[in-house]
Order: C-alpha cells, then sequence, then structure tokens
C-alpha cells in the first residue's frame, strides 16, 4: 500500500458518526475512495465476563471437545460403504459424545493446573479513543466544506428539536 499525503479533514469520539461522516460524502457524490477512517489511542479493554469455576471449565471443555468429536465420529462414518447415512450419524453421535467427555476432562485439568491463576473469563477488545477521517489533500479542502455543511445541518436539526 502506498503512502498517501492525507490531511485530516474531521474528527469525532465514536465510530458511528466517522462513518456518517463519509455516508454523507458518499452521498454528495464525493469520491469516498479517496477518504479513510483511522482510530487513535488504541487501548485494550479486557471486559470480565464472569468467573471460572470447575464446573464451567468442565462445560467449556466440553463444548470445544464436542463438535471436533463430531465432526471425526462423520467422517469415520462415511467411509463405511454398507450403510454409509446410518453409519455416519451414529457414528458422529459417539464421536460427540466421546469429545464432549474428552474436552471436559482435559478443560477440568487445564483449569486445575492454572491454580485459580486466572478464575475469570474475559473479552478482549481494542478501542480508539477518536476517530480522524482523512481524504487525499488534492480533494480535502472540498471534502470539509462538505462535512461543514453536515455539521451545520446537524445543527439546525438540533436546535429545531429543541
Amino acid at each position: 500500500m502506498s503512502q498517501r499525503d492525507r490531511r485530516t479533514i474531521a474528527s469525532y469520539p465514536t465510530y458511528p458518526e466517522a462513518e456518517r461522516a463519509v455516508d454523507y460524502l458518499s452521498d454528495q457524490g464525493f469520491p469516498v475512495e479517496r477518504t479513510a477512517i483511522i482510530g487513535h489511542d488504541l487501548q485494550l479493554v479486557e471486559q470480565v465476563v464472569g468467573r471460572v469455576g470447575f464446573g464451567r471449565a468442565a462445560l467449556s471443555g466440553a463444548a470445544s471437545g464436542a463438535l471436533p468429536g463430531a465432526l471425526i465420529g462423520w467422517l469415520f462414518g462415511l467411509l463405511n460403504w454398507l450403510n454409509p447415512v446410518l453409519s455416519s450419524l451414529l457414528l458422529a453421535l459417539y464421536g460427540l459424545i466421546f469429545g464432549a467427555v474428552i474436552g471436559a476432562l482435559l478443560g477440568l485439568l487445564l483449569y486445575s493446573m492454572q491454580r485459580g491463576r486466572r478464575d475469570f473469563a474475559s473479552v478482549r477488545t481494542m478501542q480508539p479513543s477518536r476517530y480522524e477521517v482523512v481524504a487525499d489533500a488534492e480533494v480535502a479542502d472540498q471534502a470539509a466544506k462538505l462535512l461543514n455543511r453536515l455539521g451545520s445541518a446537524a445543527a439546525d436539526t438540533t436546535a429545531t428539536e429543541k
């Protein structure tokens, strides 16, 4: 990807606002392929979603082992030439059960090996603190003028609603 000479034409605190600005530019016939939305000041946010105990570790392991077990059982069932449909479904069921049991045991083993160091579940995301809409230098002035009209229209709408 080549480095382009770009200028910031607007800055927004949320992605939907930046997306709305680019959508407005598109609606006005502006060549949006010459713009980009850039997130700045990234931070890692780890949202804790719950406590993990032996039960949840076993359940999580069982869930992650069941699908591969069913898939392997189904594939082995397809190799039976006499009655492949019944055989593959039955072996998929056995594989699901076997995979869930093995997965639960592995989940319990891994949880007990951690010795309480991380007994919570979480979801990690990267979140920017602001979003900048940038445009190629040749068209940045035109884009800025269009976005100024969007800002004026939004201000007029807010004033009318009050």
